[in-house]
């Protein structure tokens, strides 16, 4: 069984990682058809074989080098075939390497369902959500916990024969729940394609003995009474949340994002809850856009070290006032009112007097200074450097979608050139992963060294997907900041 002894606190976006989760691209990814995917919320159909050997296992490799060196210093050079190497990647393989501070969500499922009890009820509830027939219902309970997780997962029961459709957006570990000091908050997705996923992670956390310490910490979000009665979209009193609107900026301060996943009321039952449980003293709602450019606030903008953010410039202030134009211009070319953002920060203590903040920016300000006692000038990294029409669509490659490994380390797509010039202006090193985890391999740097970087990895197909390394991670610990 993975390590029941973990500990369980997230307090920052960017206190050094040491333990989150994580689904690297199962065979479900290779069979989205292009009349499903954006039904399955993709907007194209990806090449698996790329994903996996030439992007996604690069993000792995990093991540266990910066996390659990041990299990991968080494280890692939002793293969001396490709195919056994993609074994190390595979959670049904022996293998597979098994990393309880890189937790792969297969490995957990697999683990959960070696309870006869658990494995019976799970495959009566995923059979009820995708119609199977009796008979299916009993050849799924004869599978072994690693057979049954894989196709839960990848809806193929053997390679060939599919039975329900894959969940290829399981690999936004993100969007499935948050940690939130030392709480976990369940989503509720938005779309009919993430619901075995909400379920399959419900079963994990409430019955895995990873969490068995924190049950009682767990947080579901109660729907609104008669939900059942409201319109299937574009009902803002529907409950619906997804990770990548949430975000940890400090222990007392979280930021909710209302947009194209996730509802105003849900962000009011977030506050509620948080409140009443008092886990934080502040949260500050981020209303932008329900445009699928932007989809959650993850995509807008992400923190790289405490007086340092990277974010879409169509939310500074600048934007906003179009300080370059002309009086006429100002008055033709201004925002939309469907294109402002819309940010209240409610208080514990005086929930009666919200603030508000006219952009972004001063948000973002706000947090570096008050929150973080960051006493450096707070500085913004934009999005394609601030040049149109770079700036637009490097943010629909998850320009401002980054990891923070810790502070001032950062990982985000190669594709993104005009961003990475931006961060090396700021005095950034920008490299490549291969060359880093060259470097690592042979003790030319360790992690503890490395400060002020972006470490690009190659995004051909994965950036198809729409889905930058925020949103493929679901932090479980980090370390407090100073």
């Amino acid at each position: 069984m993975t390590n029941t002894n973990g500990k369980i606190s997230v307090t920052s976006e960017i206190g050094t990682l040491k333990r989150l989760l994580v689904h690297s691209p199962d065979s479900g990814l290779g069979k989205v058809v292009p009349s499903k995917a954006q039904d399955w919320l993709f907007e194209d159909i990806v090449h698996l074989e790329t994903i996996r050997k030439k992007e996604y296992d690069y993000y792995t490799k990093l991540l266990l080098y910066f996390l659990d060196p041990q299990k991968i210093k080494g280890s692939l050079a002793q293969v001396d075939h490709e195919k056994n190497k993609r074994q190390f990647y595979k959670p049904d393989n022996e293998a597979f390497y098994k990393s309880d501070k890189v937790i792969e969500l297969q490995w957990l499922l697999a683990e959960i369902l070696e309870d006869h009890e658990i494995k019976l009820k799970l495959v009566a509830s995923v059979c009820a959500i995708e119609n199977c027939s009796y008979d299916m219902q009993d050849e799924l309970g004869g599978l072994t916990p690693i057979q049954l997780a894989k196709v839960f997962i990848s809806g193929s029961l053997q390679e060939k024969k599919m039975i329900f459709a894959p969940i290829p957006n399981f690999i936004f570990t993100r969007d499935i729940g948050i940690t939130i000091n030392d709480h976990i908050l369940l989503n509720k997705p938005a779309k009919k394609a993430r619901t075995r996923e909400a379920l399959l992670m419900k079963y994990i956390f409430f019955n895995h003995s990873l969490f068995a310490g924190y049950r009682k910490n767990i947080i579901e979000l109660p729907d609104t009474s008669y939900h059942f009665l409201l319109p299937k979209e574009g009902d803002d009193k529907r409950v619906t949340l997804e990770g990548g609107d949430v975000m940890v900026v400090s222990k007392d301060h979280l930021l909710v994002g209302v947009s194209e996943r996730t509802t105003m009321e849900a962000a009011h039952r977030v506050i509620t809850v948080l409140f009443e449980k008092k886990l934080v003293k502040k949260v500050s709602v981020v209303k932008i856009p329900k445009k699928r450019d932007y989809m959650h606030i993850d995509t807008v903008f992400t923190q790289v070290k405490k007086n340092m953010w990277v974010m879409l410039g169509n939310f500074s202030k600048k934007a906003i006032k179009m300080e370059d134009a002309d009086p006429v211009q100002r008055t033709l070319e201004g925002p939309k009112k469907e294109d402002k953002i819309k940010i209240i920060q409610f208080n514990r203590k005086d929930i009666e007097n919200p603030i508000h903040f006219d952009s972004l920016e001063e948000l973002l300000q706000d947090i570096s200074k008050n929150d973080l006692k960051s006493e450096e000038k707070t500085k913004f990294i934009y999005s394609g450097n601030n040049e149109f029409p770079y700036d637009a669509r490097e943010q629909w490659t998850d320009s401002c979608n980054l990891l923070a490994l810790k502070e001032g380390v950062v990982l985000g797509y190669d594709r993104n050139d005009k961003t990475a010039e931006a961060f090396k202006e700021n005095g950034f090193t920008v490299v490549m992963a291969e060359e880093l985890i060259r470097q690592l391999e042979n003790d030319e740097i360790t992690p503890e060294k490395i400060t002020d970087t972006l470490i690009l990895i190659p995004s051909a197909e994965l950036s198809r997907a729409r889905g930058g390394f925020h949103c493929m991670s679901m932090p479980l610990l980090r370390e407090e900041i100073d």
